[in-house]
C-alpha cells in the first residue's frame, strides 16, 4: 500500500462556498495513506461544552503552540460566538475537534492542522480514522482521487436519507451538503435513500439478540447481514459498515464451528480495512491474525451445527454459486446419505415469532430467482404455537392467543373473508397447535404488542395435539424413521438393521416384525402418533422440502407420494 506522510500531495486552497479544504496535488490511488497527524491539541473527557477544566485544558495548549501553529488554529471554522479569546479558543475546538480513542481515558477529541480542515461529503473520497496502534489520526483514499480533486471525508456517526443528513449537518456543523449524493435527481435519490435506510434498520435486526440470536437463528441473523452487504455494493460506496458487517457474519460462522467461511468473511473485511484505515489499524492487526485461525475466536466452539475447516473453501465454483455457498443462500446442510425428514424443532424453518420477519422486511426473506428472474422466499417456513385462549372479538372476527416455543404469548387475528368462522370449530380448542405457513409479524394499530395478521385460509391448519406433543413426535421420528447410511432403527426394539419394514398405516416408524410393531403401538404410543400422522397436513411438515421453494405451499400439504421422497418398502399391515 502506497504511502504519502513525507511526500506532500495535497495542499491547503481555498474551496468555493466551503473555505479552505484540502485538494489533490497529484492522483491518489486508492488505499493511499493521504496524511498521519499528531493532534495539535487535545480535549479532555468532560461533561459538557461549559466544563471549566475543558476551557482552562485549551487555554493552557493554546498559550503553548508556536506562532504559526496559533494562527494556524485561529484560522479553523468557529461556529459559536465569542466575546473574549477564551470563548474562541472553545468555540474554534468545539467546532473542528475529531474524535480521539485515548487509553487511558484522558482525552477524547483533537484538533489537527491539516486533518480538522478536511470538508465533508456524503460521498467523500476518503475515511478519517483515529489509529490507536500509533496515536495518529490517518486519512486513507477510499477510491482514485484525480488531480486537483477535493478530498473529502464523513462527518456523521451513521449513514442515513438525504433529509436526516442534511438536517444533522444543519444543526450540528451550520451548512447544508451539495455533494453529488446529495444533488441526486428526485428517483435516483429515493432509490439511494431507501438503501441507506434499509442498511440502518439492518443494524437493529442483526444486534437485536445478540449472541442469543446468533446462536438460536443463525441462518436468519446471516440473511440480515447478506442483505446488508449486497445493499452496500448497490450504494456503490466504501464505508466503514461494510467490513464490520462482514466480520458480523464471519463471527457468525465461528459461533457455529464454520470455519471455512469465517475465514473468507475475515479476508473480506481485512482487505476493506486495510484500503481504509491501513495496514497498523487494530482493525487489521487484531483481524489479519483471526483469519489465519478463526479457532481462536472467543465464540469458537459454541456449536458444531456447521462445522468446516478452513481448508474445506470450494475451489471449483463460478463467482455467483461461491457467493451463494458463501451466504448459505440455499439454505441446504450436507444431507448426502441420509433419507431427510423435517426438524420441528429447527429454528429456521419453524422459527419463534421474534425471528418471524415482519411485514417491512419481507424483502430479506425474498430473492430475485436465477432462472426465472421472479422474486420469492428463500425457503418455506411455518410458525407453529399452542392455542391458550379463543376470544370473538366485535363484529364476529377470531382472536387465537397463542404461546409459542419461547413460551411468548402472541395474538392471532382473522382477517379472512369468513373472520374465522371457516375454520373447523372442533379444532378450535385450547391446548391444539396452529401452523401458519409464511406468517409475518404485524403491529396493529388498536392492539398494544405486534401480532399476527392471517388473511389466507390456505395457509393455516389446527392439529389437535399440544406444541409438546408436536415436538415429542418430531423428535421419535427423527430417531425412528430417518434412514442413515442404509441403517435404520426398530421403534418397537431399538435395534439398527437394513431390512426393517414401515408401519403400513402412517409409513413413518420401522419395526423388525409384528411383535415389535405391537410394542410400539401398545407401549410405546405408536397408536396415537400414527393417528396424527395418517393426517397428510402433519405429515407434509415432515416430508415438504423446506429448503427448495419452487411455488408457495397451501394447505393440504403435499406429502411424501407427491414428492416420492420415501421409496422404501411398506410392510403388510399388522393391526
Amino acid at each position: 500500500m502506497q504511502r504519502a506522510e513525507d511526500n506532500p500531495i495535497y495542499a491547503v486552497q481555498e474551496v468555493p462556498g466551503k473555505g479552505k479544504g484540502l485538494i489533490a496535488l497529484r492522483k491518489i490511488r486508492k488505499g493511499t495513506r493521504i496524511l498521519c497527524e499528531e493532534p495539535l491539541l487535545t480535549l479532555p473527557q468532560v461533561g459538557d461544552q461549559m466544563d471549566p477544566e475543558l476551557l482552562a485544558s485549551i487555554i493552557r495548549q493554546v498559550d503553548a503552540l508556536t506562532e504559526d501553529q496559533r494562527q494556524i488554529f485561529l484560522s479553523l471554522h468557529n461556529l459559536h460566538p465569542y466575546t473574549n479569546d477564551a470563548e474562541r479558543y472553545l468555540g474554534i475546538a468545539c467546532t473542528v475537534s475529531l474524535p480521539i480513542d485515548d487509553p487511558d481515558g484522558r482525552a477524547d477529541g483533537g484538533v489537527f492542522l491539516d486533518a480538522s480542515r478536511i470538508n465533508h461529503a456524503c460521498d467523500n473520497n476518503a475515511q478519517k480514522y483515529w489509529n490507536t496502534n500509533i496515536q495518529r489520526h490517518t486519512v486513507h483514499a477510499l477510491e482514485d482521487i484525480d488531480e486537483g480533486k477535493e478530498i473529502t471525508v464523513y462527518y456523521l456517526r451513521t449513514r442515513r436519507k438525504r433529509e436526516i443528513r442534511q438536517a444533522t449537518l444543519r444543526s450540528d456543523f451550520g451548512f447544508n451538503c451539495s455533494c453529488r449524493l446529495c444533488s441526486l435527481p428526485p428517483d435516483e435519490n429515493q432509490r439511494s435513500d431507501k438503501r441507506l435506510e434499509e442498511i440502518h434498520r439492518l443494524d437493529g435486526l442483526i444486534s437485536k439478540d445478540g449472541l442469543r440470536g446468533i446462536l438460536l437463528d443463525p441462518l436468519w441473523v446471516l440473511r440480515y447481514v447478506d442483505r446488508q452487504v449486497r445493499l452496500y455494493n448497490e450504494q456503490g460506496q466504501d464505508d466503514v459498515g461494510l467490513p464490520r458487517a462482514l466480520l458480523d457474519a464471519a463471527q457468525i460462522a465461528i459461533a457455529h464451528g464454520d470455519l471455512a467461511r469465517a475465514r473468507v468473511f475475515v479476508e473480506r473485511a481485512v482487505s476493506r480495512w486495510r484500503v481504509g484505515l491501513g495496514d497498523d489499524s487494530k482493525e487489521v492487526v487484531e483481524n489479519r491474525t483471526l483469519a489465519e485461525d478463526p479457532s481462536k475466536h472467543r465464540l469458537y466452539g459454541l456449536s458444531n451445527k456447521w462445522r468446516t475447516t478452513v481448508e474445506d473453501v470450494p475451489r471449483d465454483l463460478d463467482l455467483d454459486d461461491f457467493e451463494d455457498w458463501l451466504w448459505r443462500r440455499d439454505n441446504v446442510e450436507p444431507t448426502t446419505d441420509v433419507e431427510t425428514l423435517a426438524n420441528l424443532r429447527t429454528r429456521t424453518t419453524f422459527p419463534s415469532f421474534s425471528s418471524l420477519p415482519n411485514e417491512k422486511e419481507i424483502d430479506i426473506v425474498y430473492y430475485e430467482r436465477k432462472d426465472t428472474g421472479a422474486f420469492g422466499p428463500r425457503r418455506h417456513w411455518c410458525f407453529l404455537a399452542e392455542i391458550v385462549d379463543v376470544v370473538m372479538l366485535l363484529q364476529s372476527r377470531l382472536k387465537l392467543e397463542l404461546k409459542d416455543i419461547d413460551g411468548r404469548k402472541v395474538d392471532l387475528l382473522f382477517y379472512t373473508p369468513g373472520r374465522g368462522v371457516e375454520l373447523d370449530h372442533t379444532r378450535v380448542q385450547k391446548g391444539y397447535t396452529v401452523a401458519l405457513l409464511y406468517a409475518e409479524r404485524h403491529k396493529f394499530r388498536f392492539e398494544p404488542q405486534p401480532g399476527i395478521r392471517h388473511e389466507d385460509p390456505s395457509r393455516i391448519k389446527i392439529f389437535t395435539t399440544s406444541l409438546e406433543g408436536l415436538f415429542a413426535l418430531s423428535d421419535e421420528v427423527q430417531q425412528y424413521s430417518m434412514d442413515h447410511k442404509g441403517l435404520k432403527t426398530c421403534h418397537g426394539c431399538g435395534k439398527k438393521g437394513t431390512s426393517l419394514n414401515k408401519c403400513a398405516r402412517c409409513s413413518f416408524f420401522w419395526y423388525c416384525d409384528k411383535a415389535c410393531q405391537v410394542a410400539g403401538w401398545t407401549v410405546k404410543g405408536h397408536k396415537v402418533n400414527c393417528t396424527h400422522l395418517r393426517d397428510p397436513d402433519l405429515r407434509g411438515l415432515f416430508e415438504l422440502r423446506w429448503n427448495q421453494f419452487d411455488s408457495y405451499a397451501r394447505f393440504p400439504l403435499r406429502t411424501s407420494a407427491d414428492f416420492q421422497t420415501l421409496e422404501s418398502p411398506i410392510s403388510p399391515t399388522w393391526i
